[in-house]
C-alpha cells in the first residue's frame, strides 16, 4: 500500500520560497501520477499542480503558474513542489496525492482522480 508523507511547510513572509516534499513508501512512484493540492480554511480543496507517471506531462493552476514548479525524483521516491514568490493567498494546507496506477498515465488536477493522500503540511504566508 502506497503511503505519502508531506513535509517542508512553514511560516514565510510574502515573496518568500519553500520546497515541499512528498515522500512515498510502500511502493515505487514510478507507477503513479502525482498531484499537489491545497485547502485554505473555509474553502474547497483545489489542485495546484500535477505530474504524470513518466513526468512527461505537467500542469499548473492559473493561480500558481510561473511561481510553482513540480518535479519528480523516482530514485528518491519523492515528488517536490518548489513554491516561489509566495503570496498571503497561498496560505493553506498542502497535500500530495497519487492516482490509481491502473489508470492511464495522465496529469490531472481533479481531486476525484486520486486515491492515495498524505496528511498535509501547513504553509502560512504572513509578514
Amino acid at each position: 500500500q502506497l503511503q505519502l508523507v508531506e513535509s517542508g511547510g512553514g511560516l514565510v513572509p510574502p515573496g518568500g520560497s519553500l520546497r515541499l516534499s512528498c515522500a512515498a513508501s510502500g511502493s515505487s512512484l514510478d507507477y503513479y501520477a502525482i498531484g499537489w493540492f491545497r485547502q485554505a480554511p473555509g474553502k474547497e480543496r483545489e489542485g495546484v499542480s500535477c505530474i504524470s507517471r513518466d513526468g512527461d506531462s505537467i500542469d499548473y493552476s492559473n493561480s500558481v503558474k510561473g511561481r510553482f514548479t513540480i518535479s519528480k525524483d523516482n530514485a528518491a521516491n519523492t515528488v517536490y513542489l518548489q513554491i516561489d514568490s509566495l503570496k498571503p493567498e497561498d496560505t493553506a494546507v498542502y497535500y500530495c496525492a497519487a492516482r490509481n496506477p491502473g489508470l492511464p498515465n495522465l496529469c490531472t488536477r481533479n481531486t476525484n482522480a486520486y486515491i492515495y493522500w498524505g496528511q498535509g503540511t501547513q504553509v502560512t504566508v504572513s509578514s
